[in-house]
């Protein structure tokens, strides 16, 4: 069976609370293999083209200043995954996650929501082409 790729993001409020590690090892627990890594710290012009989905909401501007402070990105690989690792990482406001459920967002997050998983196959094949080359990914 092919592999389906995802993606994941660490976003600054994790990696500055060094919490990669935790991450990481949650997600390689889940099933998936990451196949490709890499530390980064975005420009407001790389985060603007990532999240242009978001550019008519009220929250685009904040949202890309947050993430130009660095972070951790990674793909990872799993037969049928996308919805999968979006499950993975739990709801965006990890406030409103049921409290038993243990996902890096509702451990980890206190203000922002530390990590992002791709939704679709369509998603993650943007967004893994966004931040890495087809040969980082051999």
């Amino acid at each position: 069976m092919a592999l389906e790729r995802t993606f994941a993001i660490i976003k600054p409020d994790a990696v500055a609370r060094n919490l990669q590690g935790e991450i990481l090892s949650r997600i390689h627990k889940a099933g998936f293999r990451i196949v490709a890594i890499k530390t980064m710290i975005l420009t407001q012009g790389e985060a603007a083209g990532f999240y242009a989905i978001h550019k008519e909401r009220p929250f685009f501007g904040e949202l890309c200043s947050f993430m130009c402070s660095g972070k951790s990105s990674l793909s990872s690989s799993k037969p049928k995954c996308d919805p999968e690792m979006a499950r993975h990482h739990g709801r965006h406001r990890p406030e409103k996650s049921r409290p038993r459920h243990h996902s890096p967002r509702s451990r980890h997050s206190i203000g922002n929501n530390c990590t992002h998983g791709s939704d679709a196959p369509e998603t993650a094949a943007f967004e893994i082409g966004y931040f890495f080359s087809g040969l980082e990914l051999i």
